[in-house]
């Protein structure tokens, strides 16, 4: 059945920022996935069915308090996240602090690298796959919207020229991104242009790459 066409507007209300909430919840031991505001975010490999689950109802109930802290004090909603890393002494690497373990990142094999390491270009991606899919189920669980399985893929297209220095004309990162769902259900296409776009307005990793933030570079010796 087609919704009215202020069902946008109710709905951003409903989910906020919910790919920004601290996890409420963690898979038991060696499970292979965590569960961010009780939505499953599970790694490809472990291909595991969700365990976590909210409806609308307790997805409002659990962010209207976090919703009303912020509408008080706006200085409460603004947080800084860090990422930390250091410099691998023995090779060209750089081991990135995760919260959980290191990772350690290094040059792409298109670039000299062993392909042992992690490509920092493969973690852009998958942070972007990360958070559009947690934000996808967010979205899809205020609408109501009836979602079975669903997967989210990135790509992107680099000229390694670029980061080489081997062409001056050649761009230095990705020149494009392509995103893409794919969604069992079957709700109509007014649903679906819905909750992919608002996952796309309420998608963090998205909408940085989206509208460049400032950036500053410093050194300390």
């Amino acid at each position: 059945m087609s919704r009215p066409p202020s069902l946008i507007a109710g709905v951003e209300s409903a989910i906020g920022e919910a790919a920004d909430l601290p996890p409420v919840g963690r898979w038991p031991a060696g499970r292979g996935g965590r569960c961010f505001a009780g939505i499953s975010v599970l790694s490809k490999r472990d291909g595991l069915e969700k365990e976590c689950n909210m409806d609308a109802t307790a997805l409002k109930a659990m962010q209207a308090p976090i919703k009303e802290a912020y509408r008080d004090d706006s200085s409460r909603a603004l947080i800084t996240l860090r990422a930390k890393g250091s410099i691998d002494d023995q090779s060209i690497a750089c081991k990135v602090e995760t919260g959980r373990a290191l990772a350690v990142a290094g040059l792409h094999p298109a670039t000299g690298g062993s392909g042992l390491e992690l490509c920092s270009g493969d973690m852009l991606l998958e942070a972007l796959v990360a958070c559009a899919g947690v934000t996808l189920k967010a979205v899809a669980t205020a609408l109501e919207f009836k979602l079975g399985a669903a997967t989210v893929e990135a790509e992107g297209d680099l000229d390694f020229r670029g980061t080489l220095g081997v062409a001056k004309d050649a761009p230095v990162g990705f020149r494009a991104i392509r995103l893409n769902f794919n969604l069992d259900t079957d709700e109509p296409q007014d649903r679906i242009d819905s909750l992919i776009k608002l996952t796309e307005r309420y998608c963090v990793v998205f909408q940085t790459i989206n509208s460049k933030p400032e950036l500053t570079v410093k050194a300390r010796a």
